[in-house]
């Protein structure tokens, strides 16, 4: 099994989910975790919940990387920083990835400086996986926060990493890839966006054009490239949305006696939209381009999220997801020249 580091410190209730999610995700087999953090906090934790003879390395780190760090900083003067640790255990060959909930900005930027970026890479990309009104699937949006600011060049790129990561993670053969843009038309976008549909027009990629924000859900495509920007306002708007909603719908179903007697007949139908809907089913956004595997989970992830987080760490590794990035930005390098 593949070995992954987890940063125990990072989440906003941490070590509790990191441990949990660490057990949940040795006992279903998905790989191999070092917690990485203080070690005498994990190891009484872990014996308290009798997880002894599992899978399970605990490596120490005297500090913690707090939220309101600036990530420049804390990677300077927090040299024992969980986040840093596990870094350089991934960095080391000790562990085959990390997983971090920690500070987005903390860990993009220790990850990008100690195991550095794939070859043929600018920059890397985070992406997040969403649901879709099609039964079973799911949509990849990169880049949602790592770039604000993108060339050209680096949306196409993100175009590449993002088909081979669905290509490998969700077993499509050819999944279909989308411009984010204001209108489907190809005429449509701003400069940078025109520049780009006309790229990977050329590109030997199941391209569908500009899609537009509904497609997100709908199911039409199964990559959508975006700049960190628009990436991160649509992903905020999300997440939002599916808490307005529940709550509205918590409400509603508790207005009557009424409304209250068809959720106990329909709650089956409600708890499998509820599973769709939640983010700890996708374990976390992986930051595509890094040499290494590294997994950015939520702040306020749970203990089912970091176990999925470490199975889709695993998977990552075993795909050999970097190796093919490589190659194929390679490959498209040369056809341009």
């Amino acid at each position: 099994m593949r070995s992954i580091a987890v940063d125990a410190m990072g989440s906003d209730t941490a070590p509790l989910p990191e441990i949990e999610g660490a057990i949940q995700a040795v006992r279903s087999r998905y790989a191999e975790v070092i917690l990485v953090g203080p070690q005498d906090v994990l190891s009484r934790e872990l014996a308290r919940r009798g997880a002894q003879g599992l899978k399970i390395e605990i490596m120490n780190a005297s500090e913690v990387v707090t939220m309101e760090d600036e990530a420049a900083k804390a990677f300077r003067r927090k040299r024992d920083s969980s986040i840093r640790v596990a870094a350089r255990l991934v960095h080391d060959g000790k562990a085959d990835g990390l997983i971090s909930a920690g500070n987005t900005g903390a860990v993009m930027t220790t990850a990008k400086i100690l195991l550095g970026t794939l070859e043929g890479v600018d920059r890397p990309a985070l992406a997040q996986v969403f649901p879709s009104s099609v039964n079973g699937k799911v949509t990849v949006l990169l880049d949602v926060g790592a770039n604000v600011d993108c060339k050209p060049l680096h949306l196409e790129q993100f175009a590449v990493m993002g088909e081979i990561y669905y290509r490998v993670i969700f077993g499509v053969d050819k999944p279909r890839v989308g411009l984010l843009s204001n209108g489907s038309e190809p005429h449509k976008g701003n400069e940078v966006t025109r520049e780009v549909l006309a790229r990977l027009n050329e590109m030997k990629l199941n391209f569908a054009g500009n899609v537009e924000g509904r497609d997100l859900f709908n199911g039409r495509v199964d990559v959508i490239v975006a700049d960190g920007f628009i990436g991160n306002v649509a992903l905020k708007i999300s997440e939002g949305l599916v808490d307005t909603v529940g709550s509205l719908l918590k409400e509603a179903l508790g207005s009557t006696v009424s409304s209250k007697m068809g959720y106990l007949l329909s709650r089956k139908a409600f708890d499998r939209m509820k599973k769709r809907l939640d983010y700890s089913e996708y374990g976390g956004a992986p930051l595509l381009g890094v040499k290494g595997v590294c997994i950015i989970c939520h702040g306020g992830s749970n203990a089912n999220a970091v176990k999925n987080a470490i199975r889709v760490a695993a998977e990552f590794s075993e795909g050999r997801v970097n190796e093919k990035i490589e190659r194929e930005l390679a490959i498209a390098s040369l056809s341009k020249n």
